[in-house]
């Protein structure tokens, strides 16, 4: 397959990390980037862009539904917690059809969340996904989040606690 390299302003104004590129790794590039803007906007259109129809979440959380309509719901339940919800890609790195990024998500916890309701807090937290891309598209996302320092931030879950110091 014949590669060329890739525009050096696509590499500093997109944080890829990829030496080479051809329409496959810009498809790639671009599902990824429209995914992230779903997260940034909570559009539903930029998910059904982004996303295969038959997408698999293969680190599905408890209660979230299988499929497209699981970050839809998702996306939809934090944007009433932190209506203000910011995502960034920070990184990105792509290879053949995976995509790992690396996402910043910030606002204001001024919603509800369970029950417990927003006061204004800060959000601010990480995640990192993969993704496997066919066809332009999201087929399969692993991620993780940063859950533990959301909660905190909400709220919902105690800070850490500095351990007591020794006495001797």
């Amino acid at each position: 397959m014949k590669r060329s390299l890739l525009p050096a302003a696509l590499l500093l104004a997109g944080a890829v990390n990829v030496a080479y590129a051809d329409n496959t790794t810009d498809l790639t590039i671009q599902a990824a980037r429209r995914y992230a803007a779903f997260w940034n906007t909570g559009d539903p259109a930029l998910a059904a862009q982004a996303l295969a129809p038959d997408f698999m979440d293969r680190t599905l959380p408890a209660g979230r539904e299988q499929g497209v309509n699981g970050p839809l719901q998702a996306s939809k339940g934090f944007r009433a917690a932190v209506p203000d919800l910011k995502a960034e890609i920070t990184d990105m790195v792509v290879n053949g059809d995976r995509v790992a990024v690396h996402l910043h998500f910030s606002g204001h916890f001024t919603g509800q969340f369970g029950a417990t309701a927003g006061k204004g807090q800060v959000i601010d937290f990480q995640a990192f996904d993969l993704y496997r891309v066919a066809d332009g598209r999201i087929a399969e996302n692993w991620h993780l989040e940063d859950n533990l320092t959301l909660l905190q931030q909400m709220g919902v879950m105690p800070g850490l606690q500095s351990a007591p110091a020794k006495t001797q």
